[in-house]
């Protein structure tokens, strides 16, 4: 087994280039199953998936009710062109529209991923509006494309530059951190808004097509907006006829303790841009959800948005297969009794790790931002650059222990699978508290002197 997962490991790194990573010093162990929260290498070892993947894998490894589907799918039809109907595009289309906060209606149009979804919907926004320009957060994450990459308003958009034409960047509330020097939420909210507003002014809002924006921002430190901030957004777009999108790639399909981020925080975009949870990332599939009186407006003129698999039956499959899961078992809402888990157990974290500077977080979705020093907030690892080496280390010593947990800038993203027992994430959270208190005694980082 050993020489086999040696062997393997040789192959990956001859032939394979691994995401967002210099590949001379890319590592991992060889993952060859899942079941339940856990992963499970070619050498036997378990790991805990406290992160259900890349925020995605909300119904846990190896649903029998979401492989099943893809099998019966796979037997009956792998493949037809877009151009085409098909049973299972229109079955999960007009479940999706059921889940959609919509009162008039709701369309699907259907891509791979999250990155083209939010390509897609800017494009929508621009053929409905007539308008160019599009707004989103710096501190933000909407995928990797150059469309996308543009979007994304963190270091990840750097290789792509110059990107696409007609982007512009604000800053969102981030109170522990705060760009507007605010000491509670509702300054945070209040000058969050008065420099979006300000943005918008020197922009030309007559200019401004959309607003793009994460219900919570996700990679970028699990920044949970003050109240008022979402619906302060929602009526800035309303008074300047912007388009409001919302983009709950992480946020969607339960991960806030709701079917999607718009309906825990009742704001009422005009389109969801989705992926990940849809399917449990079993299959790659994401999309845009538009509200019926948009979509209507490509009835009378073309939709300019395609793919070679938009609405592939197999993904289709595994859609349908995951909403049935999802409300056969509750797992929209259950994310609510996680919260409380979650909360108990990480509050005693931060009291026992000097090393946590602040922990926030909905429903199934929780950041923990760790700094050198609690007075000076000193960041553990720098938002600019690659994680530090005190920050590798704390991630591969948590692999050691049989967690998985994905680390972004300082802060550890906790967003375990929706069907999690209480029992796993108690086990998870006390590796992770063991892990912190081991980084914080480590001589070669020193962290003691703060």
């Amino acid at each position: 087994m050993v020489t086999w997962a040696k062997e393997l490991a040789e192959v990956h790194a001859k032939h394979v280039l691994t995401p967002w990573a210099v590949q001379k010093r890319a590592s991992g162990p060889m993952i060859v199953r899942g079941e339940g929260s856990f992963l499970y290498d070619s050498e036997g070892n378990r790991y805990l998936d406290l992160s259900a993947g890349l925020v995605a894998v909300n119904l846990g490894h190896g649903k029998e009710q979401v492989v099943q589907a893809i099998q019966q799918q796979a037997a009956r039809l792998c493949y037809a062109s877009p151009v085409f109907f098909h049973d299972q595009r229109a079955l999960l289309a007009q479940g999706l529209s059921q889940c959609a906060p919509w009162s008039e209606g709701a369309r699907v149009f259907f891509t791979t991923g999250g990155a083209e979804a939010n390509e897609d919907a800017i494009k929508m926004a621009r053929m409905i509006t007539g308008r160019q320009k599009i707004l989103s957060l710096y501190r933000s994450f909407h995928g990797s494309t150059l469309g996308a990459g543009t979007l994304t308003g963190e270091y990840r958009r750097f290789a792509g530059e110059p990107g696409i034409p007609g982007v512009v960047h604000f800053w969102g509330p981030y109170l522990y951190r705060s760009p507007f020097f605010s000491a509670n939420e509702g300054e945070e909210s209040e000058r969050a808004l008065r420099h979006l507003e300000l943005v918008l002014l020197h922009e030309d809002p007559s200019r401004v097509a959309a607003i793009l924006l994460e219900p919570v921002v996700g990679s970028n430190g699990v920044l949970v907006p003050p109240a008022g901030y979402l619906s302060g957004v929602r009526e800035l777009c309303r008074r300047h006829g912007i388009l409001l999108i919302l983009d709950e790639v992480m946020t969607g399909f339960g991960r806030l303790g709701a079917t999607f981020g718009a309906d825990r925080f009742e704001v009422v975009p005009d389109m969801i841009t989705f992926a990940k949870g849809v399917t449990s990332a079993y299959v790659p599939l994401g999309g845009v959800l538009v509200r019926e009186g948009l979509a209507a407006t490509f009835d009378e003129q073309p939709l300019w948005c395609g793919h070679t698999y938009s609405g592939h039956p197999l993904a289709m499959a595994a859609g349908l297969g995951a909403l049935a899961a999802y409300r056969d078992e509750g797992l929209f809402e259950r994310a609510g009794r996680i919260e409380e888990w979650l909360q108990r157990g990480l509050r005693e974290l931060a009291k026992q790790s000097p090393l946590v500077g602040d922990v926030r977080g909905l429903g199934a979705f929780f950041g923990i931002e760790l700094v050198r020093s609690r007075q000076t907030r000193e960041p553990l690892s720098l938002w600019h650059k690659p994680l530090s080496q005190e920050m590798g280390w704390l991630q591969q010593q948590l692999l050691g222990r049989g967690v998985y947990a994905f680390c972004k800038h300082n802060v550890i993203l906790v967003a375990p699978p929706l069907t999690i027992t209480e029992e796993e994430l108690q086990g998870g959270l006390e590796q992770l508290g063991e892990t912190l208190r081991r980084l914080w005694e480590e001589p070669s980082f020193d962290l003691r002197r703060g």
